[in-house]
């Protein structure tokens, strides 16, 4: 019994750090799967590993952690002739799951610019 009462002291006093690289990552590859995104928008350094073939799913996203709650920012290029408003719901729902299912942590904004459409 004393056993018990030390695994269970154990774990509630644990915690476990998520990184934000992780949250990224899991935010980019949700945006990825809505149908109209074409890609996320990068920085230069992003652009040129993408082209050296390094795949960066944490490409265009920004994450601020705090405590337990997220806020994402996603910057996007979206293809031409999808409904805008349409594509960028999906993207703040899909994230907005993933995140909270993957890791817990409560989601309070998704933020979405378009930075560009693709023909």
């Amino acid at each position: 019994m004393n056993t018990m009462e030390n695994e269970k002291d154990f774990v509630s006093e644990s915690q476990i750090k998520i990184s934000d690289d992780v949250v990224a990552t899991i935010s980019g590859l949700a945006a990825s799967e809505v149908d109209g995104v074409d890609s996320m928008a990068g920085n230069i350094t992003n652009e040129i590993v993408g082209k050296l073939g390094i795949k960066n799913s944490s490409k265009g996203v920004k994450i601020a952690i705090e405590e337990d709650e997220v806020t994402v920012e996603l910057f996007i290029n979206i293809k031409y002739g999808f409904r805008i408003v349409d594509v960028t719901s999906q993207i703040q729902e899909k994230v907005k799951n993933a995140i909270e299912n993957m890791t817990g942590l409560k989601v309070v904004a998704v933020n979405i610019h378009v930075v560009e459409i693709i023909v």
